[in-house]
């Protein structure tokens, strides 16, 4: 099998099989429900994936590549680091548009099903290259706060930005999550929540 075509099943297989688990849940679904969604036999499947930790992960690193998309473009505008982080704020509360985001619930699954194991899901270290490469993007960001003057400068800046960006992210995820399953109204609209969460941070961070 050449290297393209090799390149265009795994792609297909995949997508299947993201499409499968936003549906079933990673837990329920199987290895024949992705073959199923992939119109292709099992034994390609399992070619291809000899293991359905693999193809979970695979998976999961797809989605966090639009993660990494978002914030790359979000740094390489040119604005303040302020304006890039209200950007990214406004990005996670976007999520809450999403009504059935497979970003959102995959990611949130991945980590329940990881959190089962007691040894590191093979392939894991491709996942965590993407989420590094989100790391290093995010420190560019973080160095032109410095350099701009954005930022208050007595606070410890990288650790302080890292630990904002994440909670309010891992917030904006919950929220959108708990929003297509709850059945009784909120007190307060989670789209509301975050934006008094964002001009909260913001204004601690503000120099």
């Amino acid at each position: 099998m050449n290297p393209e075509t090799r390149k265009a099943r795994t792609q297909r297989i995949v997508e299947a099989a993201e499409c499968v688990f936003t549906r079933k849940g990673i837990e329920t679904a199987t290895m024949q429900d992705v073959a199923t969604e992939a119109k292709m036999g099992i034994a390609t499947i399992f070619r291809f994936f000899p293991r359905k930790e693999k193809l979970v992960v695979a998976v999961a690193t797809k989605n966090l590549e639009t993660v990494l998309e978002t914030f790359r473009s979000i740094a390489e505008r040119p604005i303040s680091c302020m304006e890039k982080l209200e950007l990214l704020f406004d990005h996670f509360i976007s999520l809450l548009e999403q009504p059935a985001s497979s970003n959102v619930k995959l990611l949130e699954n991945f980590e329940s099903y990881a959190a089962q194991f007691t040894e590191p899901l093979e392939d894991i270290e491709l996942f965590n290259a993407v989420y590094r490469n989100i790391s290093e993007v995010f420190s560019t960001i973080v160095e032109q706060g410095v350099e701009d003057g954005s930022v208050q400068a007595d606070l410890p800046i990288s650790e302080t930005l890292s630990t904002i960006v994440n909670t309010f992210g891992i917030f904006a995820r919950k929220l959108s999550l708990q929003k297509n399953i709850l059945v009784v109204e909120p007190d307060l609209a989670p789209e509301k929540q975050l934006a008094i969460l964002k001009r909260i941070l913001l204004n601690y961070l503000r120099a």
